[in-house]
């Protein structure tokens, strides 16, 4: 599905963005909340990589795990706004990218849960 291969370059556009902010903000958050964060990041691209190897069958836990840690990543930025670690527009720009990933997951979510019912 061309979907999946929309994913991996808006993921790996969200990952430098996030890259470069995690560098600017406070030093003692940066090995706290920052590795976390990168830990979640590269988990999830490792997740979307993943779905364009295995069947279908499997795609939904894999979509749903994608799902839940970008979840987790919003809850990561909404921390840092609110501990004034990031600005407003930084945040803005971060939860726009992560509103793109999200629709083009919902999608294939609704598909392979429509398409792999038994």
């Amino acid at each position: 599905m061309e979907k999946e291969l929309q994913l991996i370059p808006k993921y790996e556009k969200y990952i430098e963005y996030i890259l470069n902010m995690l560098l600017k903000i406070p030093r003692t958050e940066k090995y706290s909340i920052g590795n976390e964060f990168k830990s979640s990041m590269y988990q999830t691209i490792e997740n979307i990589l993943y779905i364009q190897k295995i069947e279908n069958s499997r795609k939904l836990y894999y979509l749903n795990s994608i799902d839940a840690k970008i979840n987790c990543q919003r809850v990561y930025l909404r921390i840092m706004k609110n501990n004034r670690w990031i600005d407003e527009k930084k945040f803005n720009i971060a939860i726009e990218l992560l509103l793109e990933i999200g629709k083009i997951l919902g999608g294939l979510i609704k598909y392979y849960a429509k398409n792999t019912k038994k």
